[in-house]
């Protein structure tokens, strides 16, 4: 049996999709940087880029450049890349490793992995300069299931206490323990709100996604978050198929050990505020990281992940679930951009939900919730 009980979503008759400027106006996506982005907890990719001490990459939330580093005594860290001398911009590769220290190209200063700053030329001369003053902006970081997050607020709501819908909910699927085997970076033409709505709904499978709707039939399921900021559920994998790849068969060895029989035979699909969306299988997962680059273009990172033993095996096709989701997220990718030319129209109003669009009308509701509009 599974850990929960799933029940169905409650609908709401009468919801309504978002008005068209909640898709189009600069104005709402700047107040949505401020009030979801810049005040949440945003997922920033996987733990296990840190492996080592002095490895880094950089994270761009709400606007901000942030440093995530694993420093010499192992702890990870988040830092502003911003010099506390002038403010430039300490660094600018994507991603690396740290001899010993953070130093800014401009006058020098120079930090420790921690954070710390340890030198800076011919400050010794200020009277009153005290290097402890003049630490690195830090950033709130935390981690779960394998995943970093980060909040920019300098006072941010604990993780803990935020997601405790969460804390122990996929416990069982190991996802800690699992490997990146694939990534891609995609540019998506559409707003945000669009990306994350379509994902929480498999009414437009048949349509837009045929071989999909042969494996996981989009009335199969329930769900068992449907309120707030965590959203989601499961889909059942029809047999003869073991999971959702290109051949129906599975790619490899489950990702965990403990994942109950009626697990393997479903696929888990979670929309988690306010950037990531989750989707777990029962031999791989693929996760995506939703960035906000315009009113009417969205950055996607997605990586697919495998147990070890999957991407150590050479009979394994990891390629077949890539292949798989890499064509369903085209198509959901070339539909919100139809989508988006809709909602920007003059004579786009507001339509209404069906019952089996619950969750994304949820979605909605929290959105409003978090933009003090509902």
């Amino acid at each position: 049996m599974s850990a929960f009980q799933p029940t169905t979503t409650s609908f709401q008759p009468g919801a309504r999709t978002l008005p068209g400027e909640c898709f189009t106006s600069p104005a709402i996506l700047a107040d949505e940087t401020e009030r979801i982005f810049a005040r949440g907890w945003n997922c920033v990719g996987r733990a296990a880029r840190l492996e080592r001490p002095g490895d880094y990459f950089i994270a761009t939330i709400a606007g901000e450049s942030i440093i995530v580093v694993r420093d010499r005594e192992g702890t990870k860290r988040a830092h502003f890349n911003v010099c506390r001398h002038r403010g430039t911009r300490i660094c600018m590769e994507d991603s690396g490793r740290f001899i010993e220290t953070i130093q800014c190209p401009y006058h020098a200063w120079t930090y420790g992995l921690d954070g710390r700053l340890i030198g800076a030329t011919h400050m010794q001369e200020v009277e009153g300069f005290d290097k402890r003053e003049h630490a690195l902006h830090a950033a709130a970081l935390t981690e779960w299931e394998g995943f970093l997050f980060v909040n920019l607020a300098r006072d941010p709501q604990p993780f803990e206490a935020q997601w405790a819908p969460m804390r122990g909910r996929l416990s069982r699927f190991g996802l800690t323990e699992l490997r990146v085997g694939h990534r891609v970076v995609y540019d998506v033409r559409a707003n945000w709100k669009l990306v994350f709505e379509n994902y929480s709904e498999c009414l437009h499978c048949p349509t837009i996604h045929p071989k999909l709707a042969t494996v996981l039939p989009y009335q199969s399921g329930a769900n068992d978050l449907t309120e707030g900021p965590f959203l989601g559920g499961y889909m059942e994998i029809k047999a003869p198929n073991l999971s959702a790849t290109m051949s129906g068969r599975a790619c490899g060895v489950p990702i965990g050990p403990d994942v109950p029989a009626d697990d393997r035979h479903r696929a888990y699909y979670y929309t988690l505020m306010p950037n990531l969306l989750l989707s777990i299988h029962p031999d791989y997962v693929n996760y995506y990281l939703v960035h906000p680059v315009a009113v009417d273009r969205t950055r996607v990172e997605s990586e697919w992940l495998f147990h070890p033993k999957t991407l150590e095996d050479p009979g394994s096709n990891i390629r077949d679930a890539i292949e798989f989701w890499d064509l369903t997220n085209r198509q959901d990718w070339d539909i919100v951009a139809q989508s988006q030319l809709g909602v920007a129209s003059r004579r786009y109003t507001p339509g209404p939900f069906s019952p089996r669009e619950s969750i994304p009308a949820a979605w909605d509701r929290e959105y409003l919730r978090l933009m003090e509009r509902g």
